[in-house]
C-alpha cells in the first residue's frame, strides 16, 4: 500500500527520545518541551511558543485568550477539518461558516467584507484594532444581536488566503485574528510565516502532518504576556511551584517531554521536508497535466505554500478513489463541509452558490508523505491515467 501521508522519522527521533527513557524524563516536565518550543518560535519568526497536546487544545486556549465569550460569533471557513470548529463550540461560542473562493479553497474575503458590511454593526469604540480585538467597541450581528468576536482563517491544505485584506477587515471591525495554521508549518504569505499575523497562530503535529509529534500542537503569540497565560492554562493553573494550588479553572493541555524530542528531531529535519514536498507537487503537476478535468488548488503570487496534503479536483473521484484502492494507493476526499455536519448544521452559512459542496464532491487528496519516492509518486500517476483512458 502506497500511504497518503504518514511519518518520516528518519532523524535523531530514536536518540532523543531514548534520552527521556534513560533519564526517566517521559512527562509534562523535561528539557524537551522548552527546546522545542524555543526552535518553532524561532522558524517562524515568532517571539513565543507554547507546546500544547494538541492543535485543537490549541485553537481552544486561543479563543479564551483573545476574548471569545459564550454566545459570541466567529467567522470561519466553511472547508475545514472539524477541529477548529469543535474550537470554537468549546468556547460556547458559535461559527460563522464562510463559503470558500473557488480557485484557492480558502475563505471567500468578498463574502466576509459584505457579511460584515451588511449584516453587523460596530458599536461603542471607534473602528480599528489591529487584529487583536481591542478597539473598545464591538462588532454586532443586527439580525441576532451577538456579538461578533473573531475571525479565524483556516491555511486549507497549506495554502493562504489574502491575509492583508483579512487584517484590514479584521482592524475595521475590531475582530481577534486567530489563525488555525495547523496545516501550514512551512507556509509563508510575503514572506512572512504562516500563524504569525494575528493575535494568535495555531500549529499541529499530528502524525499526519509535515512533521509530527505523534499528537501536540504550538500557540504562536508575540506577546509575552498573552504567552505566559497561555503556559499557565494549558498547565491546569498551578499557581505555586509546591503547593497544589491552581487560581482559575485550567486544562491539562500539556505536551510531554517524550513527545517534545520527537519534535526537536523533527524540526532539524523540516527544510528538508520542504523541500521535498514541493519535488512531489512538481512530480504530480507534470505527470497529471495532460489529463482533463485535473485541476490543482491555486496559490496566489504572494503565498510560498508547504503544499502539505497534494490535493486536485478530479473528475469521478469517488470512482477514482475505489480504483486506486485496488491498486494499493490510499487517496481520500476532501473534508465535509462544516455546515454539512450535524453540529454545524443550524450555523449561519455566508454563500452565494455553495461552492464548498461542488469543491467537496470534486476534491481527493493523493500520496504525498515526504518519504515517499519518484517511483511510488510515478505508480500513482501511472494509474491515475489509466484510470481516465479506460
Amino acid at each position: 500500500m502506497i500511504p497518503l501521508s504518514v511519518p518520516n522519522l528518519s532523524g535523531n527521533e530514536w536518540k532523543y527520545i531514548k534520552e527521556c527513557l534513560d533519564t526517566n524524563w517521559v512527562s509534562s516536565v523535561g528539557s524537551y518541551v522548552t527546546q522545542f518550543e524555543k526552535i518553532v518560535a524561532e522558524f517562524c519568526g515568532v517571539k513565543h511558543a507554547v507546546a500544547t497536546s494538541n492543535g485543537t487544545s490549541a485553537l481552544h486556549v486561543s479563543l479564551l485568550l483573545a476574548g471569545v465569550k459564550p454566545g459570541d460569533l466567529v467567522l470561519l471557513p466553511d472547508i475545514t477539518f472539524v477541529a477548529p470548529a469543535n474550537s470554537i463550540k468549546y468556547a460556547g461560542a458559535e461559527p460563522v461558516l464562510i463559503d470558500v473562493d473557488p480557485q484557492t479553497w480558502q475563505m471567500d474575503l468578498d463574502l466576509v467584507k459584505e457579511f460584515l458590511d451588511k449584516q453587523t454593526s460596530f458599536t461603542g469604540g471607534a473602528k480599528g484594532s489591529g487584529g487583536t480585538g481591542d478597539s473598545g467597541g464591538s462588532c454586532i450581528h443586527t439580525k441576532s444581536g451577538r456579538r461578533v468576536a473573531a475571525i479565524m482563517p483556516v491555511h486549507v491544505l497549506g495554502n493562504m488566503c489574502d491575509m492583508e485584506t483579512l487584517l484590514q477587515l479584521a482592524e475595521r471591525y475590531g475582530l481577534a485574528v486567530i489563525e488555525d495554521s495547523t496545516e501550514a508549518l512551512g507556509s509563508y504569505y510575503k514572506g512572512k510565516h504562516a500563524g504569525t499575523f494575528g493575535r494568535f497562530g495555531c500549529l499541529s503535529f499530528n502524525g499526519n502532518k509535515i512533521i509530527t509529534t505523534g499528537g501536540g500542537g504550538m500557540i504562536l503569540t508575540d506577546d509575552p504576556e498573552l504567552a505566559a497565560r497561555a503556559k499557565h492554562i494549558t498547565t491546569q493553573s498551578k499557581s505555586d511551584p509546591a503547593e497544589y494550588y491552581h487560581d482559575e479553572v485550567g486544562y491539562n493541555y500539556r505536551l510531554v517531554n517524550i513527545l517534545a524530542a520527537m519534535g526537536v528531531a523533527q524540526m532539524e529535519q523540516l527544510p528538508a521536508f520542504l523541500l521535498r514536498k514541493k519535488e512531489i507537487r512538481k512530480l504530480y503537476a507534470g505527470g497529471l497535466r495532460g489529463i482533463e478535468g485535473i485541476k490543482e488548488q491555486v496559490v496566489r503570487d504572494e503565498v510560498d505554500p508547504n503544499y502539505w496534503l497534494y490535493t486536485v479536483k478530479a473528475p469521478d473521484q469517488r470512482a477514482l478513489r475505489k480504483f486506486l484502492k485496488t491498486k494499493e494507493i490510499e487517496a481520500r476526499p476532501l473534508w465535509v463541509p462544516m455546515h454539512a455536519l450535524p453540529a454545524f448544521k443550524d450555523c449561519m452559512y455566508i454563500n452565494n452558490r455553495e461552492l464548498s459542496n461542488e469543491i467537496y464532491k470534486i476534491c481527493i487528496s493523493l500520496p504525498c508523505s515526504s518519504g515517499i519516492t519518484d517511483e511510488e509518486i510515478s505508480m500513482v500517476i501511472t494509474q491515475i491515467n489509466a484510470f481516465y483512458k479506460k
